[in-house]
C-alpha cells in the first residue's frame, strides 16, 4: 500500500498560520525592523512549525468566531489601563506593593484556548502566567499587586476566559 506522500511545501510548512504568526511576532518583538531581523523571523518560522507539529496533536476546534473582536478590544483597553497601573505602583512607596501567585481554576478544557488564556493573561502587565496543573484544570498566575485574589480570578474569568470558551469550546 502506498501512503500518500505530503507535498513538499506542506512537509517544510506543516502550517502557514502558524508560521505567518511566529514571523510577524518575531518582527513585534525586536526594536528594529531591518533585512536582518527579517530572514531570522522567516528562519524561525520555516524552522518552529515543524517541531510544533510533532509535539502537539491535539487539533483546535473552533466555535463562535464573532467574539474574536470584542475580545480583542477587551485585552487592548486592558493592556492599556494595566500599564497605567504598574506604572503607578513602580513609581509609587514599594511598600505598598504586595505581590502573590494565585491558583486560577480554569473551566476551559480546549489546549488552544488554555494557551491564548495564558498569553493574554502574560501580555496584560502585573499579571503572569507561571504554570499549568498537569490535569489542565489549575492556572498558576503571578500578580505584582495582588489585594483581593477572588477578584483577579473573577476578572480573568469574566473578561477572558468566557469568551475563550465560546471560540475554543
Amino acid at each position: 500500500m502506498n501512503a500518500k506522500k505530503k507535498p513538499l511545501f506542506r512537509r517544510i510548512v506543516p502550517s502557514l498560520p502558524l508560521a505567518a504568526t511566529v514571523f510577524v511576532f518575531w518582527l513585534l518583538m525586536n526594536s528594529e525592523l531591518s533585512v536582518g531581523q527579517a530572514l531570522m523571523g522567516l528562519l524561525l518560522a520555516l524552522v518552529i512549525p515543524p517541531f510544533a507539529a510533532r509535539l502537539d496533536r491535539e487539533f483546535a476546534r473552533i466555535g463562535r468566531i464573532s467574539g474574536i473582536p470584542r475580545m480583542l478590544c477587551v485585552l487592548a483597553l486592558d493592556v492599556v489601563r494595566s500599564n497605567v497601573t504598574v506604572a503607578r505602583q513602580v513609581l509609587g512607596p514599594e511598600e505598598e506593593i504586595t505581590p502573590g501567585f494565585i491558583w486560577l481554576p480554569l473551566d476551559i478544557q480546549n489546549l488552544h484556548g488554555i494557551a491564548a488564556l495564558t498569553s493574554m493573561i502574560t501580555l496584560t502587565p502585573g499579571t503572569v502566567s507561571a504554570a499549568l496543573s498537569d490535569d489542565r484544570r489549575y492556572l498558576l498566575v503571578h500578580v505584582l499587586n495582588l489585594k483581593d485574589a477572588d477578584t483577579v480570578i473573577q476578572e480573568i474569568k469574566t473578561r477572558y476566559e468566557a469568551p475563550l470558551m465560546e471560540i475554543f469550546p
